[in-house]
């Protein structure tokens, strides 16, 4: 990226509220170049690395301000509904009737209030599923609430969602479905158009919204038409915290694909909501690989990626390697990666078997949900929990204790950190503590200061017990939060964390000690 296009498209972020703005961003540029002004964000490999300066490379990667503030959120919620709550349908067809869509009850303050009880600091909303139903009144499709009986076509869940969530303290998502059937059953979507220039938004006849700002941006018949959406919900729905794409093609033929304008919609995105993450088809969160919830034993932030189609971030090794980011990975993917970057996980899985709302399911126990939080949170991931609302526009009674529950749960398992107001000493790649007195410990929190990237291969934590240090338990990275369990609990006055291997200095940022008050 130019100075010139850099301070342009930064310009542009400030020009959103302007009346008859025109951006004419009509080629952009790729994604190494588009994130320029974040050089440590991701650094070009080569097949001819060795193995030392892999790892040098990925010693030398730092997150993004937006990433850091993500990977802050630890808990983090998923709420898939649409037309498929009301057919019983996990994947749509995208011919359903949208007067099917009637929830007569609708309480998003209920859901808000639901999820900020459970501890959940942002909630991604289904605003489109492949289905392609949009649960706004969007001026670039039938297939929406505007179509339903519902309030008499006035109603926009997404604008009801937006409000609850930012009334009760939570960091509003969106997530807009890739995929979509309903526009490829108006021949839309996968119909082999080419990526030609489009302005966006896209002229409506009687279109009543202020003037704001124009982009000229590549991109097929669909991409231009889920640049328009994405364009009304930054723009009338904002600010949004984080945008989250998959990559699916929903259920069309197999010799139809679409593929994706991901530079056009990532540069959509950046300018109208530059703090804004994008996930998981995005270059700010990864897929964890999984959706159970649950991230490997020891997760990398660092990783090697490909880049694909237009610009997509992609994996360079397959999506659920056991190892995505360690020194054999690195090597492993040499060959086919194009950079190393910092890609968190995000651990999705929803509460119930179903990604939708089905009576006959019931939601997972306060145990389960508990392993979910230290096998995500615990391990450098950040948690995604769908809890799906109901056919009256409600969540389940049962789904509601349950967050409750399992937010209690997670606070007595974590009470008290008993370093608080301890001795800290710190020596290079040891950290210890002095509690003032002997403490009973079966918990241990970490985390390293990931400003400075992530660097710790291997730590041991010991306590000082029988006049000499003893090994407690030992484990492989912290990234931004490690969370080992003991099964016997540890009486000491002192403990201390030492690094035994690392990347480069490591810096660590938490060194906490809980006793569990869990029977």
């Amino acid at each position: 990226m130019t100075v010139s296009r850099r301070l342009f498209v930064t310009a542009a972020a400030a020009l959103v509220a302007s009346r008859g703005t025109s951006l004419a961003l009509a080629a952009p540029a790729p994604a190494g170049a588009r994130l320029a002004e974040e050089p440590n964000f991701r650094i070009p490999v080569s097949p001819t690395d060795s193995a030392d300066v892999l790892v040098a490379k990925a010693s030398q990667v730092r997150p993004t301000a937006r990433q850091i503030a993500w990977q802050r959120l630890e808990r983090t919620a998923f709420l898939h509904f649409g037309v498929n709550t009301f057919t019983g349908l996990e994947w749509g067809t995208g011919d359903e009737d949208p007067n099917v869509f009637q929830p007569t009850g609708l309480d998003t303050d209920q859901w808000a209030r639901a999820l900020r009880d459970g501890g959940f600091k942002l909630a991604i909303l289904t605003v489109k599923h492949h289905d392609g139903f949009v649960l706004y009144p969007s001026r670039y499709t039938d297939h929406s609430v505007a179509s339903s009986s519902w309030r008499a076509g006035q109603g926009d869940v997404l604008r009801s969602f937006a409000d609850s969530m930012r009334r009760y303290g939570l960091k509003v998502g969106v997530y807009i479905s890739p995929a979509d059937e309903n526009q490829y059953l108006h021949g839309v979507y996968a119909n082999g158009s080419p990526r030609v220039e489009h302005t966006i938004p896209t002229s409506v006849e009687g279109d009543e919204r202020p003037d704001g700002p124009t982009f000229t941006l590549p991109a097929t018949d669909y991409g231009a038409h889920m640049l328009d959406q994405l364009y009304e919900v930054l723009t009338e729905y904002g600010p949004v915290d984080e945008v989250w794409f998959d990559g699916a093609q929903g259920r069309i033929p197999p010799d139809k694909v679409e593929k994706y304008d991901w530079d056009s919609w990532y540069t959509l995105v950046r300018t109208l909501a530059p703090d804004a993450t994008i996930a998981v088809s995005g270059p700010d969160v990864r897929w964890v690989g999984n959706e159970g919830g649950l991230a490997r034993e020891n997760e990398w932030s660092v990783v090697p990626v490909a880049e694909k189609d237009y610009g997509r971030t992609d994996f360079a090794l397959s999506y659920d390697a056991a190892d995505m980011g360690g020194r054999d990975a690195l090597v492993a993917a040499r060959s086919v990666a194009d950079y190393v970057q910092w890609w968190p996980a995000e651990c999705d899985v929803s509460i119930r078997d179903g990604w939708f709302y089905h009576a006959d399911q019931q939601p997972k126990s306060v145990d389960q949900l508990t392993e979910i939080y230290f096998g995500s949170v615990g391990r450098n991931a950040v948690l995604l929990l769908n809890v799906p609302p109901d056919t009256d526009g409600l969540l389940a009674a049962s789904d509601v204790t349950r967050l409750r529950e399992f937010r209690e749960r997670v606070d007595r398992e974590l009470p008290t950190d008993l370093t608080t107001g301890a001795t800290v000493t710190r020596t290079p790649g040891v950290v210890t503590v002095d509690l003032g007195r002997e403490r009973e410990a079966n918990r241990i929190r970490l985390a390293e200061d990931i400003q400075h990237g992530q660097q710790v291969e291997a730590f041991v934590v010991e306590a000082f017990t029988g006049g000499t240090w003893t090994r407690v338990t030992t484990a492989g990275t912290i990234g931004a939060s490690r969370i080992l369990r003991l099964t016997t609990p540890v009486r000491a006055r002192r403990w201390r964390v030492r690094v035994t291997r690392t990347r480069a200095e490591a810096r660590i940022a938490e060194f906490g000690l809980y006793r569990s008050t869990v029977a």
